[in-house]
């Protein structure tokens, strides 16, 4: 038994560090595809401004990207209290918390941006499904489908409840519904559609569906409490 466990222990270093060098591939992979049209905002952000940088979609991204270590700390510093503490998967929940934050505030906060009418044009309506998604362009589409992403790959690896496709659909259209009613009220100048809901939902479900091999192990795992320390025997 204990000649298993130590070699279960290489095997699981080893995944870790396989799943950690495919991960930053893939972000340098993404970041070079779109480094052209992320650098056409470098320069807004560099000066601190914020029309041209956090009121686009690729400043945005740009930013979010820059901001990747800082949440990287954020995530150690939580897993070894979580550790040091006796808490089960320490990593895995620091990382879901964080990436919740870090990969929906952006977005969430790029839907809330006040357009050039805003307070002063009337609120607008669309509630015919499907009309509005052949306006939105790829762009659009895809800046949709991010919206409630990390939320929808990462709510299902903290919480247990949330783990379910269904239900992660559910959540990603009761915020995007809430997004919606808010830009209403607040006459952002925005249309509030129906479409974005359907569509942030998808987004948040589609996510879900990429991370489901980690959260269905997570499901199993206890809630949020230290360990028994091991009682001494004799």
């Amino acid at each position: 038994m204990n000649h298993n466990a130590s070699r279960s222990a290489p095997l699981r270093r080893t995944r870790r560090i396989v799943l950690l060098s495919l991960a930053v591939l893939g972000v340098a992979s993404a970041v070079f595809v779109v480094r052209r049209p992320l650098m056409m905002s470098a320069p807004m952000c560099m000066a601190g401004r914020w029309h041209g940088c956090f009121d686009t979609f690729n400043g945005v991204v740009l930013m979010t990207l820059v901001a990747l270590p800082l949440a990287a700390l954020v995530v150690w510093i939580l897993a070894r209290r979580r550790r040091a503490a006796g808490v089960t998967s320490p990593w895995r929940r620091s990382l879901a918390e964080v990436g919740m934050v870090h990969g929906t505030v952006p977005f969430l906060g790029l839907t809330m941006m006040p357009g050039a009418g805003a307070g002063t044009v009337p609120a607008r309506v669309s509630l015919v499904p499907l009309r509005d998604l052949v306006t939105m362009g790829t762009l659009g589409i895809v800046g949709n489908l991010l919206v409630f992403a990390a939320l929808g790959f990462f709510a299902p690896m903290r919480f247990a409840a949330l783990a379910s496709v269904p239900r992660i659909l559910a959540v990603g259209a009761g915020c995007s519904v809430l997004v919606e009613t808010a830009q209403y009220v607040l006459r952002l100048d925005r249309v509030s559609s129906v479409d974005d809901v359907l569509v942030n939902a998808a987004g948040a479900a589609l996510a879900a569906l990429a991370s489901r091999r980690w959260w269905r192990t997570a499901v199993e795992a206890p809630s949020d409490r230290p360990r028994p320390a091991p009682v001494p025997a004799g």
